[in-house]
This record gives C-alpha cells, structure tokens and sequence, in this order.
C-alpha cells in the first residue's frame, strides 16, 4: 500500500490528474482512513466483509457501509472530486474563498459551496486546540463593523477603544516560533481571559501582553511581562507582542477582504479555519491537503451547523495542564 502522504498534491492541476475519477478517491479515502484494512466504523472489532456493490458489512452489528460513512463526506450529494477541489481550495488560500467564488470553481448551487465550506471549517477545530508553553503572545481583537462607516442612524454610541458592544472579541495567543490559538469570547474580563490562559497555556511559561488590565489577575499566577501601547510602546528587549498582532493583520485581510460580514454564531468557524492555516503555514500546499483528510473527525450536518450543534464537541472540555 502507498503511503498517501506520497502523492504530491502540490498544485490544483495535481489535484486534476492524481485523482481523475470518484474511485481514485475513494481509494485514496481508503489509504488513509483504513490503511489497506476496511474498519467497521460502527464496531471497530468487527470482522469486516466485502460485497458485490463495492461496499463492506460489519459482522458484528450486520450494517452495511462504506469509507465515507459516519465522516464528512457521508450522505452527500456532491462528489469527492468538488470534495477535494474544495479542501484544496480552502487549506491553501491564504485569505480563505468566499462560498459564492467556491460555487463558481466547483460548479454548484452556492448555498451548496456554503454548506461545503462550514462542513470543512467545523473539521478545522482540532489545529486551534494547542498546548503552549515557554514563552506565549498574547492579544485581543475585535470583530465587527467600523462605527464611522455605519449611516448615523445606525451608529453605536461609546464604542471606541477596548468596547465591544457592536463587535466579537476574539483573543489569540501565540507561542514564540510554535503554535496558535485563537477563541471568539463574549467578553475580554480578566475572568474569561484567565480561563482561557490557564486552558491553554502551561503555568510555567513566561506570557507578554499589552498595558490590558484585565490581565493583572492572571500575572499574580504566571510570569508576565507587557509593553504599554498607550506610551507609544510596542518592543523593548524581547518584550513585544508583534506575533500575534502580525497574526491578526493576516486575519483581518480575509475577513474585510472574502467574508466581508461573518455572524458573531459562525465566527469561531471562520477563526478555526485561519488558525489552522497560519499553524500550517510552513508546510507545503499538498502537506496541508493530506493533513486535512488525516485530522478530519466526524460527520457534521446541515441541521447541525445550522443550530449551532457542533460546537458541543467542544463544550466542557478539560484543562490541558
């Protein structure tokens, strides 16, 4: 069996030719999730059977399957060819692709290329859930419309600066030459960021941050050193918070530049997708493709993302440290 890490998905062209019918990718599929032995997803001890029609039998629980059952690819019309397209697509554009540019690549509906899109955005989940440790960014930043561009009448009063009464805030946290993750909050109080440092972050590492208050609770528990921004302060030393703030530039170009307007409900998606291109950010185009398909975890559907569902497979998770 061929290592499909092997095949060299370095360009859309490759993506053409390596996989040129709907049974190249069904095998490929079939490389990486079962590694040349068919596993029974719904009894991974069940001896396995192959039929006539091209699909396997659990023996243990007597139903039929195949290798896109109870995965992402499950139960869709679409083929893996837009599948692949799309993946391709999404993990190696470097501001994202809207749904309606999508629908015009792949040929569909464009409604069906936003499904497609929050499908692959809620697999994404797993590169934003990093341990960090050492020494860590990190910075806040606000999602939302800009309160001069609003017609007067729609204007939000006192929301300047740190406010975030008409946008999300999403806090971000790097750690130097490692890994990021980054969360959409509903506030930036020092209780949730202390949350979320302590989450995230090992009480051993040193952490840098701006002039914020709110994480003056959180520097009583771990080493922490800020530069004051409002003294016209941004790197003395090795004391700056440049990473993150270099990270949120690239966030913002794609959300001003291809989504234009995210909902606050759908912006931790959006964040997933960012984070995990930026943490793969060195590896090579194909590199990203394969590591997609290989971190994919689990069947989402359209009722779900629409009711916000998938975000359970988050709620209530424990500590990393």
């Amino acid at each position: 069996m061929k290592d499909p890490f092997e095949l060299n998905v370095k360009s859309l062209m490759a993506l053409y030719e390596l996989f040129p019918t709907e049974k190249a990718c069904i095998k490929h599929l079939e490389n990486i999730y079962w590694k040349g032995n068919p596993v029974s997803p719904f009894d991974k001890t069940s001896k396995v059977y192959k039929l006539k029609n091209g699909q396997y039998r659990c023996k243990n629980t007597g139903r039929n399957f195949n290798v896109r059952t109870l995965t992402m690819f499950a139960q869709t019309r679409v083929s893996l060819r837009k599948w692949f397209v799309a993946i391709w697509f999404v993990v190696n554009h470097k501001a994202g692709i809207s749904s309606y540019q999508l629908a015009r690549n792949i040929g569909v509906t464009q409604k069906t290329a936003w499904y497609m899109l929050h499908k692959i955005r809620a697999q994404m989940y797993l590169a934003n859930e990093n341990p960090l440790e050492n020494e860590v960014e990190i910075d806040e930043t606000l999602v939302g419309g800009k309160n001069k561009n609003r017609h007067k009448d729609k204007k939000v009063p006192h929301s300047q600066g740190r406010s975030h009464k008409d946008k999300t805030p999403v806090v971000g946290m790097i750690q130097r030459n490692g890994l990021m993750n980054a969360k959409a909050t509903d506030d930036t109080t020092a209780h949730t960021l202390s949350a979320l440092i302590r989450e995230f972050i090992h009480p051993k590492a040193v952490i840098y941050t701006d002039e914020n208050s709110a994480y003056d609770q959180i520097g009583k528990e771990y080493e922490r050193w800020f530069v004051d921004h409002s003294k016209k302060l941004y790197s003395y030393d090795n004391i700056t918070t440049n990473r993150i703030e270099g990270a949120w530039t690239h966030f913002k170009r794609a959300v001003m530049g291809t989504y234009r307007h995210i909902p606050k409900k759908n912006l931790q998606k959006y964040v997933d997708e960012f984070v995990f291109r930026y943490n793969l950010r060195e590896n090579s185009n194909s590199d990203k493709f394969h590591c997609f398909l290989c971190c994919s975890d689990g069947r989402i559907t359209y009722k779900e993302i629409k009711s916000e569902q998938w975000i359970e497979l988050r709620e209530n998770r424990p500590s990393l440290y």
